[in-house]
């Protein structure tokens, strides 16, 4: 007599604990793990209203049966997938609905600030002539780098266009070059193109003759300055 082969739902992988961060990735991941694991219409239904009937038939009582066990199994699958921190101070939720909601209330409100802040910042951002330009482009950059993770699709184009109209104040008629280009530029190109023009200010400004020194020169021991140049007078 053969064997019974007893198949095994392979569901998928099981999210990461949530700790507090990236909650609306963690959600995403969360929801195809109850999905699969056929509780997820828990997190979206109410205890079934027939069970303040005096006389529920057998069918309703099968129902509220099905759905007490359902909502048993979400709510721990979730409370699984927390740390022991948010475990304790979620575990007092009565159902999975409620344990849903109020993960989303708490977590999407302070995403949603930390989403406005980082747009702020790069909203913000002015280059200045202290520091290189090249620096703070990558800094420009990394901000654009926190906004995409929070969720904005943001184009190279615009990227592009916005380290163009930051560049500091001595890069304008730089900045006009660029920003009259006929030819679309990609980000990679950019970069190189600012990199080199800096790169060309700064070996400009070692060769420049020292203006200082040059005043200097034509100072008598004295200190009080020499004439410079033939002068008659009238």
């Amino acid at each position: 007599m053969s064997a019974v082969e007893i198949s095994v739902p392979k569901y998928s992988e099981k999210p990461e604990l949530f700790d507090g961060k990236n909650f609306k990735r963690w959600q995403m991941k969360l929801r195809f793990y109850l999905t699969t694991l056929k509780v997820v219409d828990a997190i979206e239904s109410d205890k079934p209203d027939f069970v303040i009937a005096d006389n529920p038939t057998d069918k309703e009582i099968e129902d509220l049966a099905n759905w007490e066990h359902k909502d048993y199994m979400c709510r721990n699958y979730i409370l699984n997938c927390l740390t022991l921190d948010l475990y304790d101070d979620y575990y007092s939720c009565k159902s999975a609905k409620e344990l849903w909601n109020s993960l989303e209330k708490k977590y999407v409100t302070e995403d949603a600030g930390t989403k406005k802040f980082v747009v702020g910042k790069f909203l913000d951002f002015k280059m200045n002539d202290v520091r290189t330009v090249v620096s703070q482009v990558e800094e420009l950059q990394i901000i654009i780098h926190e906004i995409i993770a929070k969720g904005y699709k943001i184009c190279e184009g615009f990227q592009v266009s916005s380290i163009i109209e930051k560049l500091p104040p001595t890069w304008k008629e730089y900045k006009n070059s660029l920003k009259y280009k006929r030819k679309e530029m990609s980000l990679e190109d950019l970069i190189i193109r600012i990199r080199i023009e800096e790169d060309n200010r700064m070996a400009e400004r070692k060769e420049r003759p020292d203006f200082d020194t040059k005043a200097n020169l034509i100072e008598g021991s004295s200190g009080t300055k020499k004439p410079i140049g033939n002068f008659t007078r009238g």
